[in-house]
């Protein structure tokens, strides 16, 4: 099996709807993500031959995603009032809205699932928090 990884970080804020801790307020992380590749072979052809993926491209893909909701407001869809986010967009701030509770756990999920629409191999994604904790998403076998 080879493998490359990869990382890239982005600055959002969240809240988790129906928690009761300090998470259900409005607060903010310096996200850190790392993407695992695998390939059971390398590429045969091409300028890619003997490579998973040439590290630009995979670092470049990465990065992109993370810009994405770089400096964003994640938000899980039907949490906050229509009214409330309007208010927010009419002011200019950024929001994402996600069909799921913004945790690492999901985030990690969302981050694999986009890349692999991509068609990268990846085997796994980290999604830190805070720099001491992550959530793990890698398929089931």
């Amino acid at each position: 099996m080879y493998g490359l990884k990869t990382q890239a970080y982005f600055d959002s804020a969240h809240f988790l709807a129906d928690y009761y801790g300090k998470c259900e307020n409005l607060h903010g992380h310096r996200w850190r993500v790392v993407v695992y590749l695998e390939q059971e072979q390398l590429q045969t052809a091409g300028t890619m031959r003997d490579m998973v993926l040439d590290f630009g491209v995979f670092k470049r893909t990465v990065r992109d995603l993370a810009n994405s909701v770089d400096h964003t407001f994640l938000v899980e869809e039907g949490t906050l009032k229509p009214s409330t986010i309007a208010a927010l967009e009419s002011e200019g701030f950024s929001l994402t809205v996600f069909p799921f509770r913004t945790t690492a756990e999901n985030l990690a999920r969302w981050f694999f699932d986009q890349l692999v629409q991509q068609g990268l191999p990846v085997g796994q994604v980290d999604c830190y928090e805070t720099p001491n904790n992550c959530a793990i998403y890698r398929p089931g076998v």
